[in-house]
C-alpha cells in the first residue's frame, strides 16, 4: 500500500492486501444465518440463577426510565471455558398511543447455534407474560394484559451464552462476537428493545449476509461483570469507564445505541485526552507504533467531528485492535482489523489511517444520529466515508489525492446510494457491489452536493441535520427534508443520479 497504491495503482498487491482492500469500508460482519424456523414456543420459567455476591445497581432515576429503555445486566464470564451467565432486568415505558399487547427482544446470539439458552423469562413489573415463543433472532413476549401509554413494563431475563470461537467462512466477513486465542469479544451480547413505531409495530429486521440488520433507540446501561479463570495480564476495553468493587467491574453508559466488551490478556493500553474526552486505545505489543498512529488519528478526528458536526455526547472512547479482518463501530467503542495495523505505512496515505477516522465518525453517524442500518444503510454509512475525506481535508491533504484514488475511484463505484442489505445485484461478488454503492458512491454523491451547495451551506445542513436528529432514528425522508429547506439550488436532477427513491 505504499508506492503501488498511489494514483494509478501499479505494481501486484498481495492477497491479504486485496482481501482487505476489498473488506475496507464495511462494518458488519455477519455469520450464515440460521434459517427461518416454525415459530416454537419456549417455557416462561420463574426460577432465575444466582450469583454469589451480585453488586447492587446504582438508583436509577425516574426521568431516565421513562424517556427510553434502562438495562442492568450482571454477567459472569468464564473466560477459559468461553461461557457467561447473565442476568438482565429491562425497563421499557410504552410512549406510543395504541396499547401494546405483544414485547420483542432482539438477540442476536441466536445466529449462533447451540450458543443461547434462556433459563427465565417474567415480568416483575407491569402486565404478566401470557406466552414467550422464539422466532430467528427474535424472542416474542406476549403479555396477559394490554401495556398503556404511560405504563412501565420491567423484564426479568436469565440466560446462558456459549461463545463461539471466531473462525473466517468462504464467502462471509469474518465475525466480531465470539472468542479467539487472542481477545474476546462480546458485542450486540444481551437482548435488548428495538424501536417501536407507532402504528407499525417493532422496527426488527433479519439479518442479512452483509451489513448491520440492527436498529437501535437510544437506552441507558448499567453492566456488572465478574470474570473467572481470568488469564494473567487481563485487560478488558469497554463502551464507558470502568469502577471496580472486589471481582466485580462496573460500567454505567447514558444515551447510547450499544454496549460493548472486548477481553484480551495481549492487549496493550495508552490513552489521549482530547478536551473532556479521554480516548482509551488497545494495542496488540507488536503494533505500537501503528497504535500512536491510530491514537493520533482517532484524537484529530474527534476534535475535528466535534467541531463540525455536534460535541462528542460521552466522555470515554475505547479504540481497540481487532483479531479479526473487519472494522465494526460501537457506542463508545469500536474495533480495527489487526490486518490494518500489519500493513502500516508509517504515512496518513493508508487504511489504518482513513479507517480510524470513519469509524470515529460513526460516534456521530450511528450513535448521535440513529438510522435504520438494514433499509437505509447509507445514512451512516456514507457520511462516515465522506467524514473520511474532511479528516484528509484538515489534517493530511497530501494524502488526499491517495484517498480518492485508493479509497474511491479504484474501484469505479457505481450503484444506487439508497440500496439495502438485502439487494445483492445478482453479482458474483454481492458485498462488493454493496460497498461500491452505499459506501463509495455514497462519498461521491455527498462530494458532489457539497460542490452544489458550497461549503459554508453544506456544513450549516450537516450541523442542523445532526442537530434535529439527536437522539432519534433519522430516516431519508429527515435527510431530503432538511436539504430542501437548506438550499435553493436545484437538487432532483442531482438526487435522481444516485437514488431510486427520493421522499
Amino acid at each position: 500500500m505504499r508506492q503501488g497504491l498511489n494514483h494509478t495503482f501499479k505494481g501486484i498487491l498481495s492477497i491479504l492486501t486485496l482481501w482487505i482492500l476489498t473488506l475496507a469500508g464495511a462494518c458488519a460482519p455477519i455469520p450464515t444465518p440460521t434459517p427461518a424456523s416454525t415459530a416454537t414456543p419456549l417455557p416462561v420459567f420463574t426460577a432465575t440463577p444466582t450469583h454469589t455476591s451480585i453488586p447492587s445497581p446504582t438508583p436509577t432515576p425516574q426521568e431516565n426510565i421513562l424517556s427510553r429503555p434502562r438495562y442492568t445486566l450482571t454477567a459472569v464470564l468464564d473466560y477459559p471455558a468461553h461461557s457467561l451467565n447473565v442476568q438482565e432486568r429491562i425497563a421499557y415505558t410504552h410512549a406510543a398511543e395504541e396499547s401494546l399487547s405483544e414485547v420483542w427482544l432482539v438477540m442476536d446470539a441466536l445466529l449462533y447455534p447451540g450458543a443461547f439458552q434462556m433459563d427465565s423469562l417474567q415480568s416483575v413489573t407491569g402486565p404478566a407474560l401470557k406466552d414467550v415463543r422464539q422466532e430467528r433472532i427474535w424472542i416474542k413476549a406476549q403479555l396477559k394484559t394490554p401495556l398503556q401509554k404511560g405504563e412501565t413494563l420491567e423484564l426479568d431475563m436469565a440466560y446462558r451464552l456459549n461463545l463461539p470461537a471466531r473462525v473466517a467462512q468462504e464467502g462471509l466477513r469474518p465475525q466480531v462476537f465470539g472468542w479467539s486465542e487472542r481477545q474476546t469479544n462480546l458485542v450486540d451480547w444481551y437482548a435488548y428493545l428495538p424501536p417501536y413505531i407507532p402504528g407499525e409495530g417493532w422496527l426488527a429486521h433479519p439479518p442479512g449476509y452483509y451489513g448491520e440488520h440492527q436498529v437501535y433507540p437510544l437506552s441507558d446501561f448499567e453492566v456488572n461483570l465478574q470474570v473467572l479463570g481470568a488469564p494473567a495480564g487481563l485487560t478488558i476495553a469497554a463502551s464507558a469507564p470502568e469502577s471496580q468493587r472486589g471481582e466485580w467491574y462496573t460500567y454505567t453508559l447514558e444515551g447510547a445505541r450499544t454496549f460493548a466488551l472486548s477481553l484480551s490478556p495481549s492487549l496493550t493500553h495508552t490513552t489521549r485526552q482530547v478536551g473532556t474526552v479521554i480516548i482509551h486505545n488497545y494495542t496488540f505489543p507488536y503494533h505500537q507504533n501503528a497504535g500512536e498512529r491510530v491514537l493520533n488519528t482517532a484524537a484529530q478526528a474527534l476534535e475535528l467531528y466535534a467541531r463540525l458536526f455536534s460535541p462528542y455526547p460521552h466522555q470515554h472512547l475505547a479504540v481497540v485492535e481487532a483479531d479479526f479482518l473487519d472494522g465494526m463501530e460501537y457506542d463508545g467503542l469500536f474495533f480495527l482489523s489487526y490486518g490494518f495495523y500489519n500493513l502500516d505505512n508509517g504515512t496518513p496515505a493508508q487504511y489504518l489511517v482513513a479507517l480510524t477516522a470513519h469509524e470515529t465518525a460513526h460516534q456521530w453517524f450511528y450513535g448521535v444520529v440513529g438510522n435504520d442500518q438494514a433499509l437505509q444503510p447509507w445514512l451512516d454509512e456514507a457520511l462516515c466515508t465522506y467524514a473520511e475525506k474532511l479528516y484528509y481535508e484538515t489534517y493530511a491533504p497530501e494524502a488526499l489525492t491517495w484517498w480518492w484514488e485508493a479509497r474511491v475511484k479504484y474501484y469505479q463505484p457505481r450503484g444506487y446510494v439508497d440500496d439495502s442489505i438485502y439487494n445483492p445485484h445478482g453479482e458474483a461478488q454481492p458485498y462488493r457491489a454493496y460497498r461500491d454503492a452505499v459506501y463509495l458512491n455514497g462519498a461521491v454523491f455527498l462530494d458532489e452536493l457539497r460542490r452544489a451547495m458550497g461549503d459554508e451551506a453544506f456544513f450549516d445542513f450537516l450541523r442542523l441535520y445532526v442537530s434535529e436528529n439527536q437522539g432519534k432514528i433519522a430516516s431519508a425522508r429527515d435527510f431530503f427534508g432538511l436539504l430542501r429547506k437548506m438550499t435553493s439550488v436545484p437538487l432532483e436532477p442531482l438526487l435522481q443520479r444516485f437514488f431510486q427513491f427520493i421522499p
